[in-house]
Order: structure tokens, then C-alpha cells, then sequence
């Protein structure tokens, strides 16, 4: 398991791009974990989402959740360089 963990709800509008291997490529210290539900009941089906270590981060769009994905674990990732 990775030191940063990115949780997706199968059914989040995330899933319109291929999370899980655009950010194990990029970040080997990123785990992505795909589950049936994450409980934000109906956030899945308004808008893009993840929870990256613990903190919900979300957007208009899939890209534009991404970019802020991505940041959240470079902030993660901050405290240990």
C-alpha cells in the first residue's frame, strides 16, 4: 500500500478518466482504492470526486479534479522529502 491513499467511488463521475493508472504511474507512492460506496451519499452522481488521505477533494469537471488530486498529493507527499 502506498503512503498516499486516493479512494473513488465506482459510480464517481472521476471514473470518466483512468485514475487509477494515470496516478500509480506518475506516483508509485499513491495507492488508488476503488470502492462500491464512500458514503457522501449523492456526491457521486453531482460531480467529480476522490478522497486523498483522508481529505475530500472535488470539482466541476473530471480534469479539473484531477489537477486538484494531484496537488493534494504533491502537498502529501511534501511531508516526507
Amino acid at each position: 500500500m502506498g503512503i498516499v491513499v486516493v479512494e473513488i467511488c465506482d459510480g464517481s463521475l472521476i471514473n470518466q478518466l483512468d485514475v487509477e493508472a494515470m496516478l500509480e504511474a506518475s506516483y508509485p507512492e499513491v495507492a488508488v482504492i476503488e470502492s462500491t460506496c464512500l458514503s457522501f451519499c449523492g456526491m457521486c452522481a453531482k460531480r467529480p470526486y476522490a478522497i486523498v488521505n483522508g481529505k475530500r477533494i472535488f470539482a466541476k469537471t473530471a480534469e479539473e479534479c484531477m489537477t486538484l488530486i494531484k496537488q493534494q498529493i504533491e502537498a502529501e507527499l511534501a511531508i516526507y522529502a
